[in-house]
């Protein structure tokens, strides 16, 4: 569908008061900026931020619905005969390969570490956020796997692999925070989270392989 004049203004409006609010959060702190001073550098009013953004924290964690569904995205489009451990390992893979932002480690992820860490509001978001992540791919595996709302596997399987993929990150962070570059962190990175992968494997790598649909002939 193609985007009208309307919809390609609003967007262009929202990413202008976010690119402006991330320069200002990244360049003085979060707690530094007031919403006021964000209006008034992107040429529009604090209602029309708010209009946009909900809440200050909107305007720093401006990705919050993709990184909330991410994995949920990547087991449903897993490919046949994958599990969904195994469809996370390899996006998480390639995500430390190309160096993409949306694991969290990432070329100036350690600036984004410190305005996070510095604000306390920031970092009750994130929490919220890394709750909402284990809920929406518990509630994606369950439907994947077609299991009873007594069934707790699916919540199980989502904690253990969420919590493993925020333990690596935390990891290369706290090393980009202490001055090492991403040349000599993704190396050791990479290792460890092969291992990481290899004792989930062990217990939950079977779990929700997709299978071809009831009724399809093969290829």
């Amino acid at each position: 569908m193609t985007e009208g004049l309307r919809e390609r203004k609003k967007r262009e409006t929202r990413a202008r008061i976010s690119d402006v609010a991330t320069g200002l959060f990244m360049a003085r702190g979060f707690d530094n900026v007031t919403v006021a001073e964000i209006a008034r550098l992107a040429d529009v009013s604090v209602n029309t931020v708010f209009n946009y953004f909900p809440a200050k924290e909107d305007l720093f964690f401006d990705r919050q619905e993709e990184v909330v569904g991410r994995l949920g995205r990547v087991v449903r489009e897993r490919e046949l005969g994958e599990s969904a451990l195994r469809a996370i390992r390899r996006d998480f893979l390639d995500a430390l390969d190309t160096g993409d932002w949306r694991y969290g480690f990432h070329e100036g992820g350690d600036v984004f570490a410190r305005v996070v860490s510095a604000s306390p509001a920031l970092v009750a978001r994130q929490r919220e956020m890394s709750e909402l992540l284990v809920e929406e791919l518990a509630r994606v595996l369950a439907e994947e796997a077609e299991a009873g709302p007594d069934d707790l596997t699916p919540a199980l399987v989502a904690a253990q692999i969420c919590v493993t993929l925020r333990t690596l990150t935390a990891h290369a962070v706290r090393r980009q925070l202490a001055g090492e570059s991403l040349a000599d962190i993704l190396p050791g990175l990479r290792e460890q989270a092969d291992r990481a992968f290899r004792l989930l494997e062990s217990g939950i790598g079977g779990y929700c392989s997709r299978l071809p649909r009831r009724g399809a002939s093969p290829a």
